[in-house]
Order: structure tokens, then C-alpha cells, then sequence
């Protein structure tokens, strides 16, 4: 995949970042494979490495041990884990040699003799490669690694594909990535322009093409200008009027022609008025015509192949869009104009690195990275750039010299919930920020104004580690550098919202080996709520039927039996029609995702599970892979219900008889995305008398592993997808504020579901038309008519 245009604006940037600091090329020294693309302009560099970082474990105490306390339940060890990263570096091709050295001086451990290349300069500097790594140049087809690039991220990175509107609040409006992505057109403009059908994973075909592309754009653009540098020509096109140049309809009839349906303002022909007009053209209006006609002419041949392919799906990328907003904006137009709305024009937020990952892809199919669901590391990415350069002026230029993109290996495959209606159209996300000025603010500053109080809680994380401190301030910087660069580029990883926030401020934390802050704050809760638990129930024997269901839901919303009544009707209550529910037949099998350790967990998600295990209906309880904030992870959940079994025969009895099932949701955020749920099976083992569970970690050899013990020994390790099945689940319930109301608020299920929370933030309540502590009951039934319990959580 070629670029051209940035290689002569080198001579602007600040020469003080000639030599790749520490943080472009991270992990290099564990790099074990390569792969690299060279255009005409810009080096993408794709290598893969082994991160090593801490992870917090739980293990159940032994308490036949005398030397135990009684009162522990459990204890938190952080151990090292090893975990696979792609990494993705882009830099101009003037930076190559000094990149080169920089990689030679600091490779170590790298297992292969050979790194993969594609594009048009991977033959210009073969021997320079050669010569700097000591590792022998193996070219791939440049249009094979396109598309493999492609299927990657529009697969693997959601919201990696965006519709430009220029003059909507929002420039950026992303897609949802589909389950299945095939079959779509992808333009990509180069020089000139290839149209590749892609049917399926190895399936392609150019269709057609031109010659009249992003070379023709720049060879005119420089007779008709005399401007040499790509970028440059964009920019006097930002500027420039194209109707000073170009002939109208207007021109021509003094107004539309409403027989044939054009309008007045519409181009009859590019440059016409260059051949009459008496005068001289601005170098700004010609370039803006020049950018209008070849936009229009790749609009129109993308709208017919599209149309004679049957295909709706557009994509566009090459040297000529780079994010350029200009380019942009002509090409929506266009795609609109010629399609009557009917195809969106598409482009890719990683477009510049898709040759690179599948040229790396190609070189490491014996690896099978097909195989594994990777997620985007928000720490380590740069993001999307801005489109305007009166933001910052420089920014543009320098956003060719190194800008990265890093990927994690997740520990499970991830796939759509099952029980999701649509989900192609399903949005997690309640309140897209990027959209919403005032609610973006709000939060913005919410999460900065909250960064001290996780800065201390991260370090009195680790009390007997020194430099716990040192890395936390590293850790402050980070997350408020994305901050302060989300408050200007909305857009830079996708749609704001407040998942997306928390999601990366839990990356910048395991960045700098923050495991688990709450680790010892839910440790004492849970300690302290289990000798309330027998308590618990027995009070809410003594309860008729209809007032032990309402104690229920109280207890579940206020985290605990001894708050106050919370008085009805609710901010949404739906409560009638659950109990009306409930003097039906049991559900059959009810999948509920928990929220939080402590109180909420064990007095008031466990008594309502154990009502649903004497109606008779089996019960999945979904908890986090790994720690958010306060959330239950898998591992503590499974000590506790061990723990509860001990002291409570109906959950004994669910446990034994495998109507009580614990599972991993594979997400490790506050909130709940259904899309991404856990698929892949655990390897069990079974030394001795206990069953270990460990995930390998080497996908290409068994060579390493994190064991650790699994506290029920007769039972294995579910997985979400495959028990959802099974077990015919009829009823999903979801639980807190992250969960039911910053995400699946208007999740529309296949069966029948319960959304309960607390608002416990004074702006959300305001905004929704509530109080604090308002509550959120909502119970939905996809066989009735939708009631009148739901508010608005967007502005009116």
C-alpha cells in the first residue's frame, strides 16, 4: 500500500525527536516477530512481543491451618503474567535508518530470521533492512496484505470504521462492527485506484479500477500550482472556492434543470470556466476543483461497482484519504450524491497500518493470530488525529512522524451474546459523548477530578512496594495526557463514552502495574458481609411471599438489608409487572451479570439467587475475567459462593446439582459490552486431589503457564456462550449503574430481562429527571408491547 506526499515536510519538524524514544518502540526487546510496509512517504513497522506484567490473584485460605486467621477469607498475591501485544509503529521514511539502528541496538529475543514486507519501497531498502537487522527481507503481494489488514481490524478494533459528515456536531460517526463482515467493496486510492470485492478471509478480486487517482491528484495539482508537497496541495484546497473554476449547471441554464433533477449548484463541468473566463485562478480555487473531480469520478465508479456487485458496505482507503477531512468530505459527497443516500462512504481509523498487519499476519499464520480476540491497548495507542488544522497546525505534520497503535492478545475468545436481538445494531453504550458537548464535559471533568483519589488508592494497592508512588504519578500523567487530548479529539479511539473512559483509564493502570487498587478495600468488604449473610436470610424467611420479593429487590438496589425503604414509584418501575411475572411458571434458566464485591455481591445478589433456586429455575452468575474498580472478578466469586455454600444448603444444593453455574463474562471493564462475551474453553488439570486451572501461554508451544486453584474440584470452568445455550436461558438480569445504565440501557434481548440500579451521580439523576439515589427497575418482555416506564437518557 503506497503513500506519497509527507517526505519533503520533514525539513518543519522539531528535530528533537530524530531517535525514537523509549516509549515508540516499547517491548522491543521481546519482539519475536516483524513484518514491515514502506510506501513512497511513511514506514509502517508490525512486530510481536511477550509483555510481562502483574496480575492479582486470590487463593482460599486453608483454614484447618492454625497459623490463619479465621477472620480472612481469601488471600491477594500479584504475580507475573506473560501475555502476547502487537505493536504498530508509523513514521516517515527520512526516520527509516535512525528506526533501524534504534531496533538493532535493543533487539534481544527475537525467534525469526525473517521479516515480512510489502508495499512499494520494501524493494528500495531491502538491503538497508538486511543490512541494519540481520534479517532476510521476504516480500509479500502488496493487495493480499491490504485486505488481510483489513479483515483484522474491521474484525478486532470496534468502532474502526467511521462516516465523515463535515458539518454535523459530530464529524465522526462510527460504525458498529457486524458479527460477520463480508462480503464489501474496498476502494483503495493510491496513484491510481484498484476496487477489490472481498467475499471472504482469502477470498478477493480487483474488479475494476483507474488510472485517474491520487497521483493524478498531486501531478496537476503541481503543473497547476507549482506546489510539490502533498499535504500542502490539501491544504490550499481546504481553502479554495470551486465554484470560482468550475462550471455549474447555473452557469449554463441560469438556475437548475428541473426536467432532469439537477440542481443549480451542481458541477457541469470541472474547470469549464478556466476555458473563457479572462483572468487568473487562485491556486486555492483550482486545487479545490481539482480535488471535486477526481472525488466525484472515484465516487461515481465505487457507486457503480458497487451497485453491479450488489454489494451496500463501502470501504475507502490509500494515501489519498489519509484522514485528510477535505478528501473526506468530497468523496460522502459524491458516494451520496450518485447512490441518493442509499451507500455510505466508509473509512478505516487504521487505514494507514493495514498493510503492515497483514504482511505480519502472513508471516505468522503458524502462530494462528486468527484465532484469538485482541482489543485494542488504549495506552499505548495514539488515536485518532484531528481533522482540523487550526486546532493545531503542526499536529497534521507531525502525525506521519511516529504514531502507534497496540493491540492485546485477550485471554478468551469473545463473540455476540446469544440472546441479543440484533446484534448488528446493537449499541452498548447509552450516551455517545462525542455527540453530546455538555454531557462530555461533564464527565471529562468528573474523571479528572477523580485521578487523586485513584492515584492513592493505587498505591496503598501495594504498601510494601517502594516504588509504588513513582509509578503511580507516571500513571496520573498518562491517563491525564488522554484526558486532555479526549476534551480536543473526542473521536480518538471511537465514540466517547463513559465505558470507554473507564476502559482506558484501566489500561493506563495495568500499564504501570496496577493490577487490582480495590483489591484489599473488597477484600475487607466481602470478609465483613459473609457474617451477615445467615443473618440475611433468615429475616427474609420470616417474610411473607409477596413482601420477601419486594425486601429482594431492595436489598439487591441498596446493597444490603439495613437501608432504608426506598419508597415508589420509582425513576422506572416496571416492579408491578415482575411480580406479576413471577406468579407465573419459574424461568427456566435466568443468566445474571454481577456487579460489585461486598455487601452488593453477598446480601444482595446472593438471597435473590437463591430465590430463583427455589422457584426452581437454574441460575448462571456472570462475573468479570479480571478487576475494574470495585466489580467481583471470577476468582473471588467463586471463594465466596464456596464460602456461602458452606453455611447455606440451597446454594449447596444448586452447586452439587449443577443448577448454579459460575461463570467468566471475559471482560475485565465496569461496564457490560454483549458483544463480547467469553467463548473459549480452560484447560483443566488434575495433580493430586485438586483441580488447577492454567492458561498457556505461548500459543505456538505449551512452553509456559499461570496456574491457579479452582476452589470447587468437581467442577470445570463454564463458558458464557456455550451455557447460555445449553441451558435455554429466558431471563437476563443486569445489575448497577455501569452495566444497566451507562451500557445495555436499550439493549434489546431475545428473552425476557431485569435492569436494576441506583443512581449515584447527581448529574446523571438530574439529567434523566430524577433525584439521587433515584431507581432504575426495569423489567422487559419482548412478547408485550413496550410500557411506559422508560425515560429519555439523551437531551430533549
Amino acid at each position: 500500500q503506497s503513500e506519497a506526499g509527507t517526505a519533503g515536510s520533514s525539513h518543519s519538524m522539531d528535530k528533537s525527536i530524530t531517535l525514537p524514544p523509549d516509549e515508540i518502540f516499547r517491548n522491543l526487546e521481546n519482539a519475536k516477530r516483524f513484518a514491515i510496509d514502506i510506501g513512497g512517504s511513511l514506514t509502517k513497522l508490525a512486530y510481536y512481543s511477550t509483555v510481562q506484567h502483574k496480575v492479582a490473584k486470590v487463593r482460599s485460605f486453608d483454614h484447618t491451618a492454625k497459623e490463619v486467621p479465621s477472620d480472612k477469607l481469601y488471600e491477594i498475591s500479584v504475580q507475573e503474567e506473560i501475555t502476547a501485544r502487537l505493536h504498530f509503529i508509523k513514521f516517515e521514511n527520512a526516520y527509516i535508518e535512525t528506526c533501524l539502528d534504534f531496533i538493532k541496538d535493543h533487539l534481544v529475543n527475537t525467534e525469526t530470521k525473517v521479516i515480512k514486507a510489502t508495499g512499494g519501497g520494501a524493494h528500495k531498502f531491502k538491503d538497508l533492512i538486511e543490512k541494519k537487522l540481520g534479517l532476510k527481507v521476504d516480500k509479500e503481494d502488496e493487495m493480499t496484505c491490504l485486505i488481510k489488514g483489513c479483515n483484522f481490524v474491521l474484525k478486532n478494533i470496534p468502532h474502526e470504521a467511521f462516516v465523515y459528515a463535515k458539518h454535523a456536531d459530530s464529524e465522526f460517526r462510527f460504525q458498529n462492527t457486524h458479527p460477520d463482515i463480508f462480503p464489501y467493496l474496498l476502494v483503495n486510492i493510491g496513484s491510481g485506484v484498484s476496487i477489490v470485492k472481498v467475499e471472504s478471509e482469502d477470498k478477493f478480486e480487483r474488479i475494476g479500477g483507474s488510472s485517474i487517482g491520487g497521483g493524478t491528484f498531486w501531478g496537476l495539482g503541481a503543473l497547476l500550482t507549482k506546489t510539490k508537497r502533498f499535504d500542502e496541495l490539501l491544504q490550499l484546497a481546504s481553502k479554495g472556492q470551486h465554484t470560482s473554476v468550475d462550471m455549474l449547471v447555473k452557469d449554463i441554464y441560469g438556475g437548475s434543470y428541473g426536467s432532469l433533477g439537477l440542481t443549480g449548484d451542481l458541477i457541469a463541468s470541472s474547470f469549464g470556466k478556466s476555458a473563457t473566463a479572462d483572468k487568473d485562478f487562485s491556486k486555492e480555487d483550482m486545487a479545490k476543483s481539482l480535488l471535486h473531480m477526481i472525488s466525484n469520478d472515484i465516487g461515481q465508479l465505487a457507486c457503480l461497482y458497487a451497485k453491479l456487485h450488489n454489494l451496500s458496505r463501502v470501504y475507502f482507503g490509500g494515501f489519498f484519504i489519509r484522514g485528510h477531512p477535505v478528501t473526506m468530505h468530497t468523496i460522502t459527497y459524491s458516494i451520496n450524491f450518485f447512490t441518493k443516500g442509499e451507500v455510505q462512504a466508509l473509512f478505516l481509523r487504521h487505514e494507514g497500518y493495514l498493510g503492515a498487519i497483514g504482511a505480519f499476519l502472513k508471516g505468522a499464520e503458524e502462530d494462528n493470530p486468527n484465532q484469538y480476540s485482541w482489543g485494542e491497548n488504549y495506552a499505548g495507542s495514539s488515536g485518532l488525529m484531528s481533522v482540523s488544522p487550526d486546532i493545531n497546525p503542526m499536529q497534521r505534520a507531525r502525525s506521519g512522524t511516529f504514531d502507534m497503535l497496540e493491540m492485546d492478545r485477550l485471554e478468551r475468545q469473545l463473540v455476540n451474546l446469544p440472546l441479543l436481538q440484533d446484534a448488528s445494531s446493537y449499541i452498548p453504550d447509552t450516551v455517545d459523548l462525542t455527540e453530546d458537548a455538555l454531557a462530555r464535559e461533564y464527565w471529562l471533568s468528573c474523571f479528572e477530578e477523580a485521578l487523586d483519589g485513584v492515584v492513592k488508592r493505587a498505591v496503598a494497592s501495594q504498601p510494601d512496594i517502594p516504588e509504588a508512588a513513582e509509578r503511580a504519578e507516571k500513571f496520573r500523567q498518562k491517563y491525564r495526557h488522554k484526558l486532555q487530548t479526549l476534551r480536543h479529539q473526542p473521536f480518538a479511539y471511537g465514540s466517547l463514552t463513559v465505558r470507554s473512559l473507564l476502559d482506558t483509564r484501566e489500561h493506563c493502570l495495568n500499564e504501570f502495574n496496577f493490577p487490582d487498587p480495590y483489591s484489599k478495600i473488597k477484600q475487607r468488604e466481602n470478609d465483613v458481609a459473609l457474617k451477615y449473610y445467615q443473618k440475611a436470610v433468615k429475616s427474609l424467611e420470616e417474610l411473607s411471599w409477596e413482601e420477601r420479593q419486594f425486601a429482594l429487590v431492595r436489598v439487591e438496589l441498596t446493597a444490603g438489608p439495613f437501608c432504608e425503604q426506598l419508597e415508589r414509584p420509582w425513576l422506572v418501575d416496571a416492579y408491578d409487572q415482575w411480580i406479576e411475572r413471577l406468579k407465573g411458571p419459574p424461568h427456566k434458566c435466568a443468566l445474571f451479570f454481577v456487579d460489585n464485591s461486598g455487601m452488593d455481591i453477598i446480601l444482595g445478589v446472593m438471597p435473590f439467587v437463591r430465590e430463583l433456586l427455589c422457584r426452581g429455575t437454574e441460575v448462571v452468575l456472570a462475573s468479570n475475567s479480571g478487576p475494574a474498580l470495585n466489580d467481583v472478578t471470577n476468582g473471588e466469586l467463586q471463594i465466596l459462593t464456596e464460602r456461602i455454600a458452606a453455611m447455606d444448603p440451597v446454594i449447596q444444593s444448586g452447586l452439587k446439582e449443577d443448577r448454579l453455574t459460575l461463570v467468566q463474562s471475559g471482560s475485565s471493564s465496569p461496564c457490560l459490552d454483549l458483544r463480547l462475551v467469553s467463548r473459549q474453553l480452560t484447560w483443566q488439570l488434575l495433580p493430586s486431589d485438586i483441580l488447577w486451572s492454567f492458561v498457556p501461554q505461548s500459543s505456538k508451544t505449551i512452553s509456559s503457564f499461570v496456574f491457579f486453584p479452582l476452589p470447587f474440584p468437581s467442577r470445570l470452568d463454564k463458558v458464557l456462550a456455550m451455557v447460555v445455550r445449553e441451558r435455554q436461558t429466558d431471563l437476563v438480569i443486569i445489575e448497577g449503574m455501569g452495566r444497566a445504565i451507562h451500557t445495555n440501557y436499550y439493549a434489546m434481548l431475545t428473552c425476557e430481562s431485569l435492569k436494576m440500579a441506583v443512581i449515584k451521580n447527581s448529574w446523571l439523576a438530574d439529567r434523566l429527571g430524577g433525584k439521587l439515589f433515584s431507581v432504575v427497575f426495569k423489567y422487559e418482555d419482548p412478547t408485550r408491547k413496550p410500557s411506559k416506564d422508560t425515560v429519555a437518557l439523551t437531551p430533549s
